[in-house]
């Protein structure tokens, strides 16, 4: 009978916990300021009325457009610079672009850390934006002043010397100043517009689901003008003007932010992440000989609402890496105050959380160096095609607007109705969840880069008889890239923003494009590993600087099969995933 009454006690206090959850959900959407913690421009509770929600997300949409814009106009059409001004090799010029948009999704992490840890998101993206700005200013006078910029000379006998130290140096300097000041912004502005929706109103936590799909839209407003108008201005009335035109839409980023500033909602940093992830590791390391408690409750957790990490709510307990809720034991010769030694469980539940996203960020990693593609590989592929409609040349970069006008059509009819007819099925107010979304695009991302090895090889065929191909063949892979995009990217980046820890959002937004970072540097690894092998005792090599004597198909084969192979390995650890349960 004693096992049967606490049984129906366990059961109650479930009940009551779920209605009094229920409840303050409910007062939560009825109440007149945000309950998530945020704070405004003065330190204050946030007026819904007055502060965040939709209202405040046209400043930040129409920053990331304009930034977007910026760093695009200079990442669509990098290559062509390198080879036709620079004078390197497609191999050398694939290899460059590779590292430096790596860098682009690396330094994420110092911004991500700087935001979480003390200066919070406004201050971080703001600060991080005048540096962005600042390598702007230098990359356009490397290609503007004359005795920065390089030249070429003896056009006729085809003599153009490589770039002088100093032209490089002034060059490089700006390149990765951008690269330095984006890693400050993109972990920051899509998280900081999340926040402006309180996660504890469910009418504006189904908005905030919304805003994840409008966020992409507006990146690809940018992209698409970068890919058309900015690509045809480089290659058509010089380089100068095609890199002033972006500095000029950076600024403009920079003021629509700072404009918004009375509207924002703002979550104070919680202190650095780095720190509370070793005293979790330092204290279960310190009691690896003590055992757990059979019953959960025991474990050490603050009676207060929220925990002790400012701007966070507590975390459920979950089952799984045991040792690591060692050191929420409360010893007796310790006391609360050393979290070197004693750790909450929200605490320990960051660190199982960063160890449950870590598989599902590995898998997208082959994701990332197939999407690299995009911006290297087809535009090559697509100067070697034929480009002329009506004795107009068509430059091979802008045809990532076919990728960028598939994602503006998709994400609007995703959002409208795609979402609303497959949740009659799902039942996941999303459609599907963010693991099945990123699922799908991983898929369709595959089918890309098996469409660009399928053109690759009738182009090569059509070579060998002197014929040339459309560069419209390339449209299908564009297309599925784009679709591909919509899936995957708006799910990653939901995925990393939903189930992170309350204070470590910008870490997690980070981590997810570190992922696009290492597939870039991965990226630049294989194509010169195959450059090496393929060009053993003589022979031209699967990517050589004339495309007709090479094998582009086979490396596409090659990033094809290992699409193949991760596929399953994602599958995997997606469904073994444990969701997060903040209280």
């Amino acid at each position: 009978m004693n096992s049967i009454e606490e049984d129906e006690r366990i059961i109650l206090d479930i009940e009551e916990s779920l209605i009094q959850k229920e409840v303050n959900s409910v007062l939560a959407g009825l109440s007149k300021s945000a309950e998530d913690g945020s704070v405004d421009i003065y330190g204050n509770p946030p007026s819904k009325k007055k502060t965040g929600n939709w209202k405040a997300c046209p400043f930040i949409l129409g920053n990331e457009c304009c930034e977007r814009l910026a760093y695009y106009g200079i990442a669509k059409n990098l290559i062509t610079y390198y080879t036709s001004e620079l004078h390197e090799s497609n191999v050398s010029a694939a290899r460059h672009v590779m590292i430096w948009q790596g860098t682009c999704y690396f330094t994420p992490l110092i911004g991500a850390v700087i935001a979480d840890s003390y200066w919070g998101r406004y201050w971080t993206i703001a600060s991080f934006s005048a540096i962005y700005f600042i390598g702007m200013v230098s990359l356009t006078l490397s290609a503007s002043v004359p005795g920065l910029k390089p030249g070429c000379v003896g056009v006729v006998a085809g003599i153009c010397p490589p770039a002088t130290m100093a032209q490089y140096a002034v060059f490089f300097l700006g390149l990765y100043l951008i690269a330095l000041g984006t890693g400050g912004i993109k972990p920051c502005v899509s998280s900081f517009g999340a926040d402006q929706f309180d996660d504890t109103d469910p009418r504006e936590r189904v908005r905030k689901a919304s805003f994840f799909n409008w966020f992409y839209f507006s990146i690809n407003i940018g992209s698409f003008i970068s890919s058309t108008l900015l690509v045809w201005v480089q290659e058509n009335s010089g380089w100068g003007l095609g890199f002033l035109i972006p500095t000029v839409f950076m600024g403009a980023s920079i003021a629509s932010f700072f404009i918004g500033t009375p509207l924002y909602r703002f979550q104070k940093p919680g202190g650095s992440p780095i720190t509370r992830v070793c005293q979790v590791l330092v204290a279960a390391y310190r009691k690896l000989s003590l055992n757990l408690p059979e019953d959960t409750s025991f474990l050490y957790e603050t009676g207060e609402k929220n925990s002790i990490i400012a701007g966070s709510r507590k975390i459920q307990h979950t089952d799984g890496y045991k040792c690591l809720d060692k050191a929420a034991i409360i010893s007796e010769d310790e006391s609360n105050s050393n979290p070197w030694k004693l750790c909450t469980v929200t605490q320990v539940e960051e660190v199982k959380i960063l160890m449950r996203m870590f598989p599902i960020w590995a898998s997208g990693i082959v994701y990332s160096v197939l999407y690299s593609q995009i911006s290297t590989l087809f535009v090559q592929q697509g100067r070697s095609m034929n480009r002329i409609v009506h004795s107009f040349e068509i430059p091979p970069a802008s045809f990532g607007v076919f990728d960028t006008l598939i994602v503006l059509i998709s994400i609007p009819i995703y959002d409208r109705f795609f979402v609303p007819f497959v949740r009659r099925f799902t039942g996941t107010p999303k459609g599907l969840t963010d693991l099945q979304r990123m699922g799908v695009g991983l898929f369709l991302c595959v089918l890309s880069i098996a469409a660009a090895a399928i053109v690759e090889t009738v182009r090569l065929q059509l070579a060998q008889e002197s014929l040339s191909m459309s560069i419209f063949w390339q449209v299908p892979q564009y297309i599925l890239m784009g679709i591909a995009e919509v899936f995957f990217f708006i799910g990653r980046v939901e995925f990393f923003y939903e189930q992170s820890p309350d204070a470590m959002r910008s870490l997690c937004s980070a981590l997810a494009l570190l992922n696009t970072a290492v597939g870039s540097y991965l990226s630049s690894v294989i194509v010169t590993i195959v450059a090496y092998f393929t060009t053993i005792g003589g022979n031209d090599g699967w990517i050589p600087d004339d495309l007709d004597k090479g094998h582009l198909d086979y490396f596409f084969w090659l990033l094809v099969f290992l699409g193949l192979v991760n596929i399953p390995v994602y599958a995997f650890f997606s469904v073994k995933h444990t969701k997060k349960k903040a209280l």
